[in-house]
């Protein structure tokens, strides 16, 4: 069994879960501390991508991101080289697909944090980022990690939008998943289920985790 496919899928969700953390954090922060017009709104489109199917939510990230966009042509024009097809669209769209796991488990557990502790740090002189990240963020810091956690493996399975922007490039955007796809198509089926095997084991590895955190925190 080739493992090229496997190596590509972890590094790409590694560095997509460490986007979807930064960015989530940020924004379950956001969200859940401060009141402005649209926050609900702002969540829902948020949490859109858990529930789209990934074909819609590759296409959106392909309009978005394409040579045609904007977005695409500012970024071929600073790097010489397109966003599409190439392992940095796998990534962003990993992380597209992982970044509502981090922030519904975030917000939560941000929104769970006494505010009564977080106003004695104001008082003792403590800024809002200080208390965020010294009072905040480490009390909710089980529930975080659940989070980024579900994200990462939200971004090993991700297919379709995967698929879609970034394309089934072997040794270079061909993840697991589509490995897999490809060998059932080819008929290898000892190859498709030795890479279905390792991700499920990865993603119960997971949910296990994850339930281990929501035990230690309740």
């Amino acid at each position: 069994m080739d493992l090229t496919p496997l190596a590509l899928s972890l590094e790409i969700a590694v560095v997509a879960t460490l986007v979807a953390a930064a960015v989530g954090i940020a924004l379950a922060a956001l969200i859940g501390h401060r009141r402005f017009p649209g926050r609900e709104l702002l969540d829902a489109l948020l949490t859109a991508p858990m529930v789209l199917p990934p074909t819609v939510l590759g296409y959106y990230l392909l309009v978005a991101l394409g040579r045609r966009s904007a977005i695409g042509h500012a970024v071929e024009a600073l790097t010489g080289s397109p966003i599409v097809f190439t392992r940095a669209g796998a990534v962003i769209a990993a992380a597209v697909s992982a970044l509502p796991l981090v922030v519904k488990s975030s917000r939560a557990a941000l929104e769970e944090v006494d505010p009564v502790l977080v106003d004695a740090a104001s008082t003792l002189g403590a800024g809002p980022l200080r208390a965020f990240f010294t009072v905040r963020l480490p009390l909710a810091a089980r529930g975080v990690i659940a989070g980024v956690t579900l994200g990462f493996a939200r971004a090993l399975g991700d297919f379709g939008a995967t698929l879609m922007v970034a394309g089934d490039i072997p040794g270079e955007t061909q993840t697991a998943t589509l490995a897999i796809y490809d060998a059932i198509q080819a008929q290898r089926e000892t190859e498709a289920l030795g890479l279905a095997l390792v991700l499920t084991a990865t993603a119960v590895a997971a949910l296990y985790a994850v339930n281990r955190l929501a035990r230690r925190r309740a």
